[in-house]
């Protein structure tokens, strides 16, 4: 190919990133190439033109964001970080997919350098990128001349699929109703899912739906036509007053004989087919070839470019450390989501004998905000049920960008999606609540938060049966066992309102894995017991035995008390027990062998669990369960309680019986 003319080479770049794509999926005999072809010129064009990265300083705090949502066209984000200088190597390309590579299948956040979102699961990817311009904006007016160090835009990429997805709808409505100006969603608009046309499964305008989500909605015709592209993302960046969708009509498979259908979708393209897609590319190297070129050309464009703006940016930080040195000391403290150096060591402000842990929760936020100088979060529209608004604090919106209450309306799975986005930006310390029942709603973007590492927060109310009267489509019971499965998630289920400060104190140190806090609707008694240092430990004695210990009773929240109660009877009769608090199942699995037995006291046998929701996973830590492994009813909740005979005198039924059986 003959060179010399600027879009001759940029034309040159595009046929590179796609010829790259091609080899990684072929060796590999695994991936996704249609719309890694086909959005090719698409993501080049953003790389080498608008993009404001340092590809040397992958988590710059200035830099522009960039969001695959579509993760399965990860193959083409590895061959742009590849040529764009962020030390993904030839080798590390022809690892595509294998074991232990830096070239997952889908990206990975904190695996691969310049991978700014974990993704895959379709639609979470627009959420994380909304929830990264919330972020830009909060932090732009939560501090003085903030707009200098955080103006930076979100990009995101996304394809039919995640449109479809209903979290898409959820953080799109969110995104246009806040303004997001500061956020461009590019739309491979290539009409083909998995299973073959678009039109088999949907035939909405894109269009005017983002239109009347309070979008501007720019159009391309051609998938190839560069300037165009780059005209779009131009208008798109002088927005004003709206996110900008940007569609972008593409083929999928580009190239490939199979271009256009759904053969190309998740399927390698044949060795012969590779050879035909690169020659109607022009491109006539061998397999993994960067021409020098384009090795120049990314090196002027991006890495030349990015190390400039670094270094401005530098400069930026060194005057607004001297114009404003206490909010820089912050900003340098938190922006990686750490506030432990702002944290107690101590609660000392707990008092009340009798409250409910939702009510104790709303509380110690409402000491945390006034501790911590960067809290930010809300609720699913239970504020006032679930206790998650920070009393004579604002509401964030498009006119008060410094509120620090969010409003995320009746869009559960988006809330917590948007908070993963708002902690991989950096900088607040988010929060998301609703009921504990809903937690279904959520737990995909749990499962990333997870799976990302992510200090995310989770405030689930209404923990029971006990919720009474909206019965069982609104009370728990597999929920909470759904939560502890989750890889790397603590979640904590307070027995009173000191457990509760206590739990959220151990939340906020986490700077590595989500928590998840359950809490009661009706109140619950003071343990005496109950103190900071006990709940770090995941489980403690709440009550020793009287006498000669012939059973352990474990329990959690609401359950305590009753345990409690059950152990006063059985004491009437001579048999002693202990009952033991375990707020958190995996804080207590990481204590030592030693601390654990001695906190249980009695074998296996002789343990019994006590907690109002399923039994699922109690058998690791007692023989016998006392839990509901059924749906609720609906009735005043004293009504239900005694309809499932979950009372201390049911307890000590199952701890004689089972003492006989012994």
């Amino acid at each position: 190919m003959k060179l010399g003319k600027k879009n001759d080479i940029e034309q040159l770049a595009v046929s590179t990133v796609r010829s790259l794509a091609i080899d990684m999926i072929g060796k590999a005999k695994s991936g996704h190439p249609g719309m890694a072809l086909g959005s090719a010129p698409m993501l080049t064009t953003l790389f080498l033109k608008h993009l404001e990265i340092d590809p040397k300083h992958p988590d710059w705090m200035g830099r522009d964001r960039f969001v695959l949502s579509a993760g399965h066209a990860s193959s083409l984000l590895y061959a742009l970080l590849h040529v764009s200088g962020y030390g993904l190597t030839i080798e590390d390309l022809k690892q595509f997919r294998q074991l232990d590579s830096l070239t997952p299948g889908h990206p990975e956040f904190g695996h691969t350098k310049g991978v700014d979102a974990t993704t895959g699961p379709l639609g979470q990817g627009i959420a994380q990128a909304v929830g990264m311009a919330i972020a830009s904006k909060h932090l732009s007016a939560l501090y003085p001349d903030g707009d200098k160090l955080f103006s930076h835009r979100v990009y995101c990429l996304c394809g039919d699929g995640c449109l479809e997805e209903g979290i898409s709808q959820e953080a799109i409505s969110l995104a246009g109703h806040l303004k997001l100006n500061n956020l461009i969603l590019m739309y491979d608009a290539n009409n083909v899912t998995l299973d073959g046309k678009l039109d088999l499964s949907s035939s909405e305008n894109a269009k005017y739906r983002f239109i009347s989500a309070n979008w501007d909605v720019l159009e391309v015709k051609d998938g190839n036509d560069i300037k165009a592209i780059d005209k779009a993302l131009e208008t798109a960046k002088a927005s004003i007053y709206k996110p900008t969708l940007i569609i972008v009509h593409t083929i999928i498979g580009y190239g490939s004989k199979l271009q256009g259908t759904n053969k190309v979708h998740g399927n390698p393209l044949s060795e012969e087919d590779a050879l035909n897609a690169k020659k109607v590319y022009g491109f006539d190297y061998p397999p993994f070839t960067v021409p020098s070129e384009i090795s120049t050309l990314f090196k002027e464009e991006v890495i030349d470019k990015g190390a400039k703006r670094y270094l401005k940016y530098e400069e930026t930080l060194k005057w607004y450390s001297k114009v404003h040195p206490e909010q820089f000391n912050v900003i340098e403290k938190t922006i990686h989501n750490d506030v432990s150096s702002f944290l107690p060591t101590k609660i000392d402000i707990v008092k009340k004998d009798s409250v409910s842990t939702r009510v104790a929760s709303g509380e110690a936020l409402n000491w945390l905000v006034n501790i911590l100088p960067n809290m930010f979060g809300g609720s699913a529209d239970v504020a006032h049920s679930v206790m998650t608004s920070l009393k004579d604090k604002s509401t964030f919106s498009s006119d008060c960008l410094e509120g620090v209450n969010m409003n995320y309306g009746i869009r559960e799975f988006a809330m917590a999606a948007i908070n993963n986005g708002i902690l991989l930006h950096g900088g607040l310390r988010s929060y998301g609540g609703c009921f504990l029942v809903f937690a279904d709603y959520l737990k995909p973007a749990i499962r990333i938060a997870s799976l990302s590492k992510l200090p995310a927060i989770y405030l689930f109310s209404h923990d029971s049966i006990a919720v009474g009267e909206d019965g069982p489509t609104h009370q728990p019971i597999e929920q909470l066992a759904m939560l502890r499965s989750i890889p790397n998630v603590d979640v904590y289920r307070p027995a009173d309102e000191m457990e509760t400060y206590a739990s959220w104190l151990l939340a906020l140190r986490s700077n590595d894995h989500p928590s998840a806090l359950i809490l009661s609707r009706q109140n619950l008694e003071k343990l005496d017991e109950s103190n900071y240092e006990n709940v770090t430990h995941g489980g403690y004695v709440a009550s020793l035995e009287k006498g000669p210990l012939a059973f352990t009773i474990i329990a959690t929240g609401s359950e305590v008390n009753l345990a409690l109660d059950a152990k006063k009877k059985l004491e009437e009769e001579k048999i002693y027990t202990r009952v033991v608090s375990i707020p958190c199942l995996e804080l207590f699995d990481r204590q030592d062998e030693k601390y654990r037995e001695d906190v249980l006291a009695l074998p296996y046998e002789k343990r019994i669990s006590c907690e109002m929701l399923s039994t699922f996973g109690w058998a690791k830590y007692a023989k016998y369960q006392m839990g509901i492994d059924c749906f609720g009813a609906s009735a005043p909740a004293k009504d239900v309680i005694k309809k499932f005979d979950f009372t201390s005198d049911r307890l000590v039924h199952l701890i004689k019986k089972a003492l006989k059986k012994n």
